[in-house]
């Protein structure tokens, strides 16, 4: 009985420290959700079935039929890409200069394999620029600094996304 008593006292601390990381982890999802629902976030990240009603139908379409009603611009990136954390900031600071004009999605392509390779992603950071009428474009890369890569992005959404 002793040792039972022992062994629960050893157990106790890990199992409270286990649950409060999962607390913490919902609690973490929870706060991601809510500022994405205020508004205050302008980048929308998209998996699978988000990017089939919002940008493509690519399982029930042989052709390229966009969804959206305004022009987007789609990140797709991964955690662990350096140049893709560079790029990180710099969409979330385009996406608010054009809001109202274009909408900004990121798909990770780890989590979303099929759909970057249906996408044919081969490298990342990938762009794809999707106008309401036309055909999209695909860019790759970034600029030599942070204000090359500002740039690179609004000279192809004027060009790409709103004619000018």
């Amino acid at each position: 009985m002793k040792n039972l008593t022992f062994i629960l006292l050893l157990l106790v601390p890990f199992l409270i420290q286990a649950c409060q990381g999962t607390v913490a982890t919902e609690k973490d999802k929870q706060s991601e959700t809510m500022v994405s629902e205020k508004g205050g976030k302008a980048v929308v990240h998209l998996n699978a079935e988000e990017f089939r009603k919002k940008v493509v139908d690519y399982k029930n379409s042989q052709k390229w039929d966009y969804q959206g009603n305004k022009p987007c611009l789609i990140d797709f990136y991964a955690d662990w890409c350096a140049p893709c954390r560079i790029t990180s900031p710099i969409i979330e600071d385009i996406a608010k200069e054009y809001e109202g004009k274009i909408q900004v999605y990121k798909v990770d392509i780890e989590k979303e394999k099929e759909l970057a390779s249906v996408m044919g992603i081969r490298s990342i950071p990938s762009f794809l620029y999707c106008p309401v009428d036309g055909k999209p474009r695909m860019s790759s890369g970034i600029g030599q600094s942070k204000e090359d890569t500002r740039q690179m992005f609004k000279k192809n959404i004027e060009e790409f996304l709103l004619n000018n």
